[in-house]
């Protein structure tokens, strides 16, 4: 076996067409190999039966497909289900399955820990490790896909890049994971990108880049206030990414892409449940196409962050929608497995800390 053997999900079609036919393997033999590592989600060589015992042996010695495992699953009373996902050098990530009626949302992650502090996430407090690589994205989705029609017998129709990290912290690696993710088969899984939703802190250059770069996913920005000051003492990124540079970025992205925004925003009591806080958001919604959703708080702690009264989040709603703001209540699902929003963390990695 090969001292070097190479990260196989690495290389394009074309990549992988040169190595194989340097390896004295006809062309035509990479689809099949690409095929088999991206639409039919092959975790060894010994999968691609249609290959020859030979063929799979020479893939064995020269290359190495690093797929997750699922190293542990926690199904909720509710039917959520958490994944706790051991990449290849033994780091660990969540996904989430979210069932509703209507649909199978996956919830993925995109670092392996995160580097932005919002004081009232979870995740925040690990270390940011390292970033995932596309085919480790990748493979998060194909899990959940697979758990759908087992657990359901329904397809996978959503994903929500929602789960531990900044995507656009480690945006080629996101892009190349959805490029293959609504790539048609025989090159990927064939979901519309109209089906995806990116979630950021609001990381304003590369709110610009993605609508230069004319992405066809949806964009929820993860706000919790439209005060600066408050908002920057809740996520440190405000300090460097304004409120005001952070509206001008988002009319940029609907300029470009005409596509609303979705603004994620926890209401806390005696943080951001007064009557001002109502007043800034609704004052920021109306420069901007977009619709808000109110997000039920879940606590990761005994600290200071505690679900504000309903009657707050009504008056949200109520005033939202007089200024004519399309303004929902998302209720959290899985919080009996800490796989609700907010509350992803590799406990493992912990309860190092």
């Amino acid at each position: 076996m090969s001292a070097t053997r190479r990260d196989i999900r690495a290389l394009s079609l074309e990549q992988l067409t040169e190595a194989l036919t340097a390896l004295g393997e006809k062309a035509f033999r990479a689809k099949q190999v690409h095929e088999w590592l991206w639409v039919k989600g092959a975790k060894n060589f010994g999968d691609m039966t249609n290959l020859s015992v030979a063929l799979r042996a020479l893939l064995e010695e020269h290359f190495t497909i690093n797929h997750i495992h699922i190293d542990l699953e926690q199904r909720s009373s509710d039917g959520t289900v958490k994944n706790a996902v051991k990449l290849y050098d033994g780091r660990v990530v969540e996904s989430v399955l979210i069932p509703t009626e209507s649909r199978i949302t996956a919830c993925i992650s995109s670092q392996v820990g995160c580097s932005l502090d919002c004081t009232f996430c979870a995740t925040a407090r690990l270390k940011r490790m390292r970033n995932l690589n596309p085919d480790e994205i990748y493979d998060q989705v194909v899990a959940i896909r697979e758990q759908a029609e087992s657990y359901f017998g329904r397809p996978l129709t959503n994903i929500v890049l929602m789960g531990m990290g900044e995507p656009l912290l480690n945006y080629n690696n996101v892009l190349a994971a959805i490029d293959k993710i609504t790539a048609p088969a025989p090159s990927g899984l064939g979901m519309s990108p109209r089906r995806i939703t990116l979630s950021t802190v609001g990381i304003t250059k590369m709110i610009r880049k993605m609508a230069d770069d004319g992405v066809k996913f949806k964009l929820a920005v993860s706000l919790h206030s439209a005060i600066d000051e408050k908002r920057s003492r809740l996520m440190p990124i405000n300090e460097s990414n304004s409120l005001d540079e952070l509206v001008e970025a988002l009319q940029y992205w609907y300029d470009k892409t005409k596509s609303r925004i979705t603004f994620e925003y926890v209401v806390w009591r005696n943080i951001n449940d007064s009557e001002e806080d109502i007043r800034a958001l609704v004052k920021l919604c109306r420069k901007l196409v977009c619709k808000v959703n109110l997000i039920e708080y879940n606590p990761i702690d005994d600290g200071p962050y505690q679900q504000a009264d309903a009657a707050v989040v009504d008056a949200y709603i109520r005033a939202l929608e007089a200024a004519g703001i399309v303004a929902k209540v998302r209720r959290s699902r899985g919080k009996d497995i800490d796989a609700a929003c907010g509350q992803l963390a590799n406990k493992g990695e912990l309860a190092k800390l």
